[in-house]
């Protein structure tokens, strides 16, 4: 037995109870004491029953992944459930929170399970790159079906209590205390004399599948449609198929033997580095555990267009009244107007259903004049990315908001700084720079100010979370990170095309890698954003300003680097495009050349990692792994590669290091040299990940 793990005795009934804060994962410690304390009940003839239970927040959350890396030692949740499958005395799960994972595996081997309406249920091993190892993908499928639990392991999303009931997951919902709901359903047990059901020898809902495997193969494939680059699902729905034709005990070797080679392979390792940079980007250096967020109840949006129609939408959907400024009636009712379109035509593709759409809209006000925003605690500015707008309105938001809202800017590139300094409470400025589309994409940039108050930071974050953004803190430079990293790969990408490449041929190994190619990105950001950007800055980009000047910026108007049908966004390579850029490199002088897909490879990736050593250097970024949740979340990075940085540290950072020289030599451009930071590194034999 361990502290982890306690026995408590009911009047004849043994609680074998996880008390493991702060979510009761599956590590040694609990894994020993369920395993000890299982025994000594089956040893002890006073108990005649068992319920395993969990204290705090939540029932045994799943495994305790930072074991994963180490050596796998103590007992395996195949001898824990042989003993829960015992045939002297009857076990019961009581979960409330979540069972995920081996916390699903653990309740899968009681003979009973029940569970409050609000639980989650579910194995969503496949999101880190592995499948269950602990017999979930033989124990399911005879829980509720093959069909079914190919679906939710392919997936890993999980259920709540009522639909596992429905599917005889569970045995019933519970509410209250789950010791007390436990200890009463293994009393009627033991009263009632009901027969136990091990999971493990019940083949009755295999039977119709064994019969047609063909509902199993369809389903599988429905499921995995979208995972194609993945290996996880292919492998998750491989397994499961074990159970029509092998048997029991045959089938949870492989399973495990094909989670370990999962584990030790390149994508969970960059999934697993994945989950804890997420997790650890919510750590904000400067944010003491004590501080507060402020109270956000009501939310206003400066800015009917394609972003600020986007950022009210992420409001919307969480559930949140939010009221949309202009200036003009004309931009409100277009923006309304595009707002309804949107969830109409979500609507319309079974994302949701037509009255969800009409409710999320109607949680969406319009409001002309920035008075409006007076009774704001959230004031969101989303205009045209132009500093000398951005300087009035937040000028006049400093006399028209109330005292404690919160003014944040979505600007892209620009100086929160300048923009605060508009204001007499600088304090109450904070970035949150949304990413298009934002109703869509996950990343929200929490810019912090050289004068951003802590709980500001706080509130802007939690806030984030709210609307179901993932933040990530970042300090002022010209882009902050994603944006800045992403002007390097700019710059080398529209470099190819005037040195041989055409836009389809660089976004084709981009998307061969697992991402949008940027000529097709800079289409669906907007090419008219950089564009006005460029014209304050005096820069140039002489093929991209030609199309921007005939009008083609991008999606929106059918037309950038690509051609795009009418409702359609799938790009279509132009012929007049293709004949601009020789154009444009025969005035300029250029002399055009083959460039080999592993040239573009790089040439994509590795500056933007030297950009990312000098973002860590400059303390702009926390952490490596910040950055690459910016990437992730803010610009579909494939999440099966880890990100930029995990890439260059698994790489190696020397050999990232020497084709930088090479590219800096070849191109003549002193910018692509490896930063300070990384030369030290490559040096050292060091990693970034190694950086506190």
């Amino acid at each position: 037995m361990t502290s982890s793990v306690t026995i408590q005795s009911h009047d004849g009934v043994a609680v074998l109870l996880v008390d493991s804060p702060p979510v009761n994962a599956l590590g040694i410690a609990v894994r020993y004491g369920l395993r000890d304390g299982m025994r000594e009940i089956l040893d002890n003839p006073a108990y005649g029953a068992v319920v395993v239970a969990c204290a705090g927040r939540t029932f045994v959350s799943g495994a305790d992944i930072r074991e994963f890396d180490l050596e796998m030692s103590g007992p395996g949740l195949d001898e824990i459930n042989a003993l829960f499958e015992n045939r002297s005395k009857p076990v019961v799960a009581a979960i409330h929170g979540v069972a995920l994972g081996g916390g699903l595996e653990i309740a899968m081997g009681c003979h009973f399970r029940i569970a409050t309406r609000e639980a989650k249920l579910g194995q969503p091993e496949v999101k880190l790159g592995l499948i269950p190892g602990g017999g979930g993908t033989q124990r399911l499928p005879r829980a509720i079906g093959p069909v079914r639990a190919v679906e939710l392991i392919v997936s890993g999303d999980p259920i709540d209590g009522t639909e596992a009931l429905k599917l005889g997951l569970i045995d019933e919902i519970f509410e209250g205390d789950p010791v007390t709901a436990g200890v009463a359903f293994a009393h009627k047990v033991l009263t009632e004399r009901r027969p136990f059901r091990s999971l493990r020898g019940d083949d009755s809902k295999l039977v119709p599948v064994r019969a047609d495997r063909s509902l199993l193969t369809e389903a599988a494939a429905k499921a995995m449609k979208r995972n194609r680059a993945l290996d996880a699902p292919q492998a998750c729905a491989e397994a499961v198929g074990w159970c029509l034709d092998a048997a029991f005990d045959e089938a949870v070797r492989r399973e495990w033997e094909l989670f370990a080679r999962l584990k030790d392979g390149a994508q969970s390792k960059a999934l697993r580095h994945v989950f804890f940079a997420e997790r650890n980007s919510s750590k904000i250096t400067g944010v003491a555990a004590d501080v507060r967020p402020r109270k956000v109840n009501s939310v206003a949006v400066i800015g009917a267009g394609t972003m600020g129609g986007g950022i009210a939408m992420s409001f919307a959907n969480a559930g949140i009244p939010v009221k949309l400024v202009e200036v003009a009636q004309d931009a409100l009712d277009r923006g309304l107007s595009t707002v309804r379109k949107n969830y109409e035509s979500t609507a319309a593709r079974g994302g949701m259903s037509m009255d969800d759409a009409a409710r999320r809209a109607a949680l969406i006000t319009g409001a002309i004049g920035l008075e409006q925003v007076a009774d704001a605690d959230l004031v969101v500015e989303a205009l045209f990315e132009t500093m000398q707008i951005k300087k009035d309105v937040f000028e006049r938001l400093d006399k028209l908001a109330k005292p404690g809202a919160i003014l944040a800017t979505n600007t892209s590139f620009l100086d929160v700084n300048a923009i605060a300094a508009m204001t007499k409470r600088p304090y109450d400025v904070v970035g949150m720079h949304f990413f298009s589309p934002a109703n869509i994409m996950k990343l929200c940039e929490i810019v912090r100010g050289a004068q951003t108050a802590p709980d500001v930071l706080a509130t802007a974050a939690a806030v984030a979370r709210r609307i179901a953004k993932v933040p990530v803190v970042v300090g002022v430079c010209h882009g902050f990170v994603g944006n800045r990293m992403l002007l390097v790969r700019i710059a080398q990408a529209r470099k190819m095309l005037l040195e041989g490449a055409l836009p389809q041929q660089v976004d084709a190994v981009a998307t061969k890698f697992g991402m949008m190619g940027p000529f097709a990105m800079s289409d669906l950001a907007g090419l008219d954003i950089g564009w006005r950007s460029r014209k304050d800055s005096g820069e140039t980009s002489p093929i991209e300003d030609a199309l921007c000047e005939g009008g083609r910026f991008g999606q929106k108007t059918g037309a950038g680097y690509y051609r795009y049908e009418r409702g359609s966004r799938s790009p279509t390579p132009d012929p007049e495009v293709d004949a601009l850029i020789l154009d444009t490199s025969r005035r300029l002088n250029i002399t055009r050349r083959d460039i080999s897909d592993t040239e573009i490879h790089e040439r994509l990736i590795y500056p933007m990692i030297n950009e990312g050593a000098r973002i860590l250097d400059e303390g702009i970024a926390e952490r490596a792994g910040d950055i690459d949740v910016v990437w992730l979340y803010g610009y579909g990075w494939p999440a099966q590669t880890g990100g930029p940085m995990f890439i260059a540290d698994q790489t190696g950072l020397a050999i990232v290091a020497e084709r930088l020289r090479y590219m800096a030599g070849l191109d003549m451009d002193e910018t692509l040299r490896p930063a300070p930071l990384m030369e030290r590194l490559a040096m050292a034999g060091g990693t970034f990940a190694s950086l506190k």
